[in-house]
């Protein structure tokens, strides 16, 4: 069932951005600008751990 359910959300997601590109990719572009945040800070966490 989980199986069945996990394609179904895969096909959908797939749907909701070939109908709907516009939306999709601010989408994307927020996940991929917390991602980058998310990784500048852990960087600037262990300059400063290095640096005392």
């Amino acid at each position: 069932m989980k199986k069945i359910l996990g394609w179904v959300l895969v096909f959908l997601l797939f749907f909701w951005i070939g109908t709907n590109p516009g939306p999709a990719a601010d989408v994307a572009r927020s996940i991929g600008d917390g991602v980058a945040t998310i990784f500048t800070n852990i960087g600037t966490f262990f300059v400063n751990l290095a640096n005392g």
